[in-house]
């Protein structure tokens, strides 16, 4: 069980753990109990470290998907777990930055940043799977949106 952060080197560690994949449901669990002194620089170092960290994440996410679907030869059996993948990663993102630690107003800002990202590349998806001309991608793509939350 990881101790819930209090300090901003608790913090440090538990968004490190994040970043590097290591125990996700544990890391979520202790960031969700962890508490944040909302002051002039603490504050500001929090977040940087915060979305970074997301950050981080989400590109690590969206570049396994493209060398996944890269390597499909637009097999289904192939993209479908790539998506579903995708998705719940951006799912855990979502609720890994939606925390209530956060004063109300910046995590709502902040959340966002994730559902506009998911937002972004299921976009993106759909408009490549037009270039399908069977519709068998953009029948994938659509009925396996990476944006559901």
């Amino acid at each position: 069980m990881i101790t819930p952060p209090r300090t901003y080197s608790d913090w440090v560690t538990v968004l490190d753990m994040l970043k590097a994949k290591s125990n996700d449901d544990e890391v979520l669990e202790a960031m969700k109990k962890g508490t944040v002194e909302w002051q002039s620089g603490v504050a500001e170092r929090f977040t940087k470290k915060l979305v970074d960290t997301i950050n981080f994440r989400m590109n690590a996410a969206s570049d396994k998907f493209g060398k996944e679907m890269s390597h499909s030869g637009g097999q289904e059996r192939v993209i479908v777990p790539a998506l579903l993948a995708l998705r719940k990663e951006m799912c855990f993102l979502e609720k890994a930055i939606n925390l209530p630690a956060i004063p109300a107003k910046d995590r709502e800002q902040y959340r966002k940043l994730v559902v506009d990202q998911a937002n972004r590349m299921q976009s993106s998806l759909e408009d490549s799977a037009k270039k399908d001309r069977t519709g068998r991608l953009a029948s994938i793509v659509k009925n396996n949106k990476v944006n559901i939350f």
